[in-house]
């Protein structure tokens, strides 16, 4: 299975992409401001999921369903119209090592030598479990890993599920940790692969933070042991660009949050705080943060009172077809699907990912 890691793979290059790798995960961090990437739309084929499409963008499942309310994921239809919330709000500086923002279920790593950020989408914890808001960092690297099953995971699935699971899961392609793993300084947590894509960007682990196989086999590499790794919990981010206000609302983790503000009050006072801190005097349109935090539909949309809706904005998207195959039985490896007879191969580009030796 871990050939599959090195196969080369298909990439597409958007505005704001400074390097040919992996979708569009790598961006420029900007001069001014805080936003990265843009939205983007394609069309789909009558045997596309979104759950394919957002993967092919580096896009999570909440993500993905969030910004297309109404469409099926699992049956969008013929040529239907599908947003990719590809515009991203950088989390809180400082902009160093990796980030993971909880509520967003995303992943953005800094790396110390380049103006850029990485980011992914990650699966977090499942309701009932919870993750310390806090910095640690990389403390081991693994390839191949194993996995002891803690004693309160393996009570977890006697008591929800019946199931005896085994104490031990030997390395390969049934491993839940999938086949690259990189080890945290907080007690049983890893960043890691999966060997079930599909809860990437859900709630859907015990603690640990999953990636896409061909995501973490892009990370991997480039993570030095000893990286920083700060744990957020920012359900409401706010940004600017070009001089307007945004907003992203992803549901909140109420784990963090027993008591406290209401979930509209929080996004106010993010969003003045922003505001103060960098001497913006924009008119906000309070309605829509209303029903951006009501429906928490995961995108960057501007709030001021004169922006457009977000039905505006994803009517005026121009959509090219998605034109790649179902990952299917490669679904758990970390090859990207290969294009469809009629795709047009011009803006594709081949990207070899290699891991180091050690």
């Amino acid at each position: 299975m871990l050939k599959k890691i090195l196969r080369p793979f298909l990439a597409f290059l958007f505005a704001g992409l400074v390097a040919p790798v992996a979708q569009a995960s790598v961006y420029t961090l900007p001069q001014h401001g805080n936003i990265v990437g843009r939205l983007m739309a394609v069309t789909t084929h009558r045997d596309d999921t979104l759950l394919d499409i957002g993967r092919f963008y580096d896009v999570g499942y909440d993500e993905i369903v969030g910004a297309n309310p109404g469409v099926n994921p699992w049956l969008p239809g013929q040529a239907r119209k599908v947003v990719i919330p590809s515009e991203y709000i950088l989390p809180p500086k400082p902009w160093t090592g990796i980030v993971v923002d909880i509520p967003a279920r995303r992943l953005y790593y800094f790396p110390a030598d380049r103006h850029v950020v990485f980011t992914y989408p990650v699966g977090v914890f499942l309701p009932g479990w919870k993750e310390s808001l806090t910095t640690t960092s990389i403390i081991q690297k693994f390839k191949m890993p194993a996995w002891n099953v803690p004693k309160n995971i393996h009570a977890w699935f006697e008591k929800k599920f019946h199931m005896d699971i085994p104490w031990y899961w030997p390395p390969g392609a049934e491993n839940p940790m999938g086949e690259l793993a990189m080890e945290t300084g907080l007690s049983g947590i890893f960043i890691h692969g999966t060997y079930h894509p599909w809860g990437v960007g859900m709630r859907a682990s015990q603690g640990c933070f999953q990636m896409y196989p061909e995501n973490i086999a892009q990370l991997f590499p480039m993570v030095p042991v000893g990286t920083p790794v700060r744990l957020i919990d920012r359900p409401y981010l706010v940004g600017v660009r070009d001089g307007q206000v945004y907003l992203q609302a992803f549901k909140p983790l109420h784990a963090y949050h027993k008591a406290g503000p209401s979930d509209l009050q929080r996004a106010v006072v993010d969003i003045k705080d922003f505001m103060a801190e960098h001497h913006i005097h924009e008119a906000i349109d309070w309605a829509r943060v209303r029903r951006m935090v009501a429906e928490h539909n995961t995108v960057a949309l501007p709030i001021g009172v004169h922006a457009p809706s977000y039905e505006t904005l994803a009517a005026a998207l121009p959509a090219k077809p998605y034109a790649y195959a179902p990952y299917g039985p490669s679904a758990n490896g970390a090859a990207v699907p290969p294009p469809l007879p009629l795709a047009k191969p011009e803006e594709r580009v081949q990207v070899q990912v290699t891991l180091p030796d050690a």
